[in-house]
Formats: C-alpha cells, structure tokens, sequence
C-alpha cells in the first residue's frame, strides 16, 4: 500500500498530524508498534492555544464529554498553599481562555474518532526504517509485522515516534538531550475534589503539581531524587507518603485517597530534548521526536498538536504538492516552529528552575523573580500569554532585570502589548 503521508507513531501527535494532514484532502497511514494503546501519565494540561487548535478540527466537544476539566488559573503556591504567583488565564485574549485537564487516553481517542476517510491506522506495525532515493531523499518506510516484510511508498514520512525516535537516527537528525537531576512521581489519586486550578507547589523537595482530571480524580506529581523510590517496600511507601505529607501540609486533604492509591504511581525520569532540525528531504519531526521539556511548564503535548497543526498548513498551502513540493514545505515547517519551539524550551527551563531548584543560588533567583513577576500586572499579563499560546511574546533582557529586581519597571500595572503575528502559516 502506497500513501500521500506514512506517520510513524499514533501517540497524540502522531494522530493529530494524521487528523491536520487527511482533513486538507491527502491519504495517510498511520502505523504503530504497539497492538493496542498504553496508558501514561502525559499530555494532560492542554493549553488555550491547544483547546483552539481542537475546536478547529471538531473535536474539542467530543473531548469535553469525557469530563474533561476546564480550568481558569494556573498558581504557584508555598508549601501551606498560599498564593506565590497566580497567572489567570479568565484575561487573556481570544476566545479560548482556559485550560483542559484531560486523560492523555481520552485526547488520542476523541483524535482517532475524528479522523477522516482519508486515514488508515494500523496497530503492531514495526518501522524497520526508511526507503531512500539515489539522491538521498527519504521516499517511505519499511515494516515488519505478522504478514513479513514489505515496503511502503510515501511522499513524505512523519516521524512521530517519540523521543527516541528510531527514524530520527536514520535521518541523521542529531539532538541535543539532556537530564534533569531529579525525577518526578506520578499518583493518580481516584476519590477526591480539588480546586479548579493548575496548583504547582513550591516546596523543600522541590515541585509538587496537582490538578484535577476527570471522573473525581487528580494527578499528583512530585520531584523525587533518581533513586528514592528504588527497592521500597509497602510500608518504606506509607512512611514516604506521611514525609510528604508533613512537609507539604497542602496536600494533606489528598492523604487518604492518596495511601490508598501508592500503587498507581509511575515514575518519570524528565529531559529537555531539542534536535538540531526537524526535517530532512522526505521527512519531518513531530512531537518528542523533536523536542521535549520540563512537564512543569506543560508545553509538550501542546507543542506536539501545534506541530502538527502547522505541517499540514506548510505542506497543503499551495495545493496537493509532488515530492519538489514536499520538500519546499518541509523548509517552510521547519522555518516556522523552530523559532517558537526554542521560545517554548527557554520558557519551560526558567519555569522549571524556579521550582525545582532545592538550594544555592537557583532557588534564590529564582524565589526572586516568582516575586517581582507576581507583584508586576504586565509581567503576569506577558507570562500568561506565554505559557498558554494565546499572546506568545518573549520576555526582553529589560523584562529579565525587572524580575530579578536590578531595574524599576514604570509600566508595570500597564497591560502587555499585543503579540505580534504568528510566524506559522495556517
């Protein structure tokens, strides 16, 4: 079987490339490794810009009637739950002016619903690799599942196969990936009622982020050391979960929900992944094949979608494109994300610094900048529109002084000027 578009990988991004790509009229074939999808604690802070994107493609209604959780604030908090810096997202422009709390399995499923007659996707797929012409370019892929071997002709091939991406390497795409010293735990905590807020703590031990999803639950999230949880027994874990408790006393109406779900935990190790480009004749990155960052700052699947929201648009703006085509629209994609993704991997590292550093002069600078930011309206209104999508305008050197404090903004309870225009075609 031949294709307009093979895309390699029906996580999020791989499914929302396929919905952009087969709603402006091109065959896709969407091919996975897994025989079934698996359950992961990700992609669960859907931002504003990515609650339009959704809208767009019909099926942000679908996903509201899984009992996704709107949400008007995202706060950071001490650890007894004051308020430290609180960005309310009710201001921002638009007519998308919330977030989405949903199950990361509902997303995929309310994308694979929505998908049109144009896409095929085809489970326990494995991509040995890509096809190549004599001049290089990347042409299709080759699989192996129950039926053997075999080959399949794409004019362009989207690698969507996360982070460690198997065809990245075979483009020769390299990445700059680095590890965070810490990792996170993730609890799904069933049973309890939690603010309508992104509530991220800022603690001793580091982050601690709770919002609520779906159906009485919420994620909670909490930066552990690589081997803290290594070689635990049960009650080693109820020893941990009262530690924990006691040093973040805002969470203790969580702590009998929470024992009683220690089991559901998964541990995460956290990376800021960044490749060097994100295409090369015939093929295009998308999602953590391309980049990834701190969940803090929850950009990772959002930035997945708005990739796969500006691949289609690139590569249909001048109607059905032979492999020439392909290509200049593949410069073009490139073009247009990477600006916005190195903004995005600069916003999410200062997010992440300024509550995961535990001592020294990170936590200090940034103790400080949360400060300065929270008592300034126009930096609150510029961080806002950053971290949501809507208003996307990075902080000046100046606005970086402001924060820590060297320099006295005057218009500071001024709003923030508009952004200016997406750089993306649509």
């Amino acid at each position: 079987m031949n294709a307009d578009v093979v895309v390699v990988g029906a996580g999020a991004g791989g499914l929302a490339a396929a919905r952009a790509l087969g709603g402006r009229g091109l065959r896709v074939l969407v091919l996975d490794r897994q025989r079934r999808p698996t359950s992961i604690a990700k992609g669960e802070i859907l931002q504003p810009e990515t609650v339009r994107i959704l809208d767009g493609w019909g099926v942000l209604d679908a996903l509201r009637a899984t009992g996704a959780c709107p949400v008007d604030q995202l706060a950071i908090r001490d650890p007894q739950g004051r308020p430290l810096l609180a960005l309310d997202y009710r201001a921002l422009p638009g007519s998308h002016r919330q977030i989405l709390c949903a199950d990361y399995g509902d997303l995929r499923g309310v994308l694979a619903d929505g998908l049109p007659a144009t896409v095929t996707v085809r489970w326990g797929q494995r991509v040995t690799g890509p096809l190549r012409a004599a001049d290089g370019r990347v042409t299709g892929v080759r699989v192996t599942d129950d039926g053997g071997d075999r080959e399949i002709r794409a004019a362009l091939v989207v690698a969507a196969d996360g982070m460690s991406s198997p065809l990245r390497k075979a483009a020769g795409i390299t990445v700059d990936r680095r590890e965070y010293p810490h990792g996170l735990v993730a609890f799904d905590v069933a049973g309890v009622e939690v603010a309508d807020e992104v509530s991220a703590y800022r603690t001793d031990r580091g982050l601690c982020l709770v919002y609520p999803l779906p159906g009485g639950r919420c994620r909670l999230y909490v930066q552990v050391t690589p081997d803290e949880f290594r070689g635990r027994s049960a009650a080693d874990l109820a020893d941990w979960c009262d530690r924990l408790l006691a040093e973040v006393p805002a969470v203790r109406p969580l702590g009998t929900a929470l024992r009683a779900n220690l089991h559901r935990r998964q541990l995460l190790a956290v990376y800021r992944l960044r490749a060097a480009r994100l295409t090369v004749p015939g093929l295009a990155l998308v999602g953590e094949a391309a980049h990834a960052v701190h969940p803090m700052a929850a950009q990772g699947v959002n930035s997945s979608l708005a990739d796969a929201e500006t691949l289609a648009a690139t590569l249909t703006a001048g109607g059905h494109p032979d492999d020439a085509g392909v290509d200049r629209a593949l410069r073009d994609y490139d073009a247009a994300r990477r600006p916005r993704l190195d903004h995005v991997a600069t916003v999410s590292h200062s997010a992440a610094r300024m509550l995961t550093s535990v001592s020294g002069l990170p936590r200090l600078l940034g103790g400080r900048m949360m400060r300065r930011t929270a008592a300034n309206p126009r930096l609150l209104g510029l961080t806002a529109g950053n971290l949501s999508g809507t208003a996307v305008r990075p902080l000046s050197l100046v606005d970086r002084m402001y924060q820590l404090g060297l320099l006295v903004d005057r218009n500071a309870h001024r709003s923030a000027p508009p952004a200016p225009q997406r750089s993306e075609r649509r």
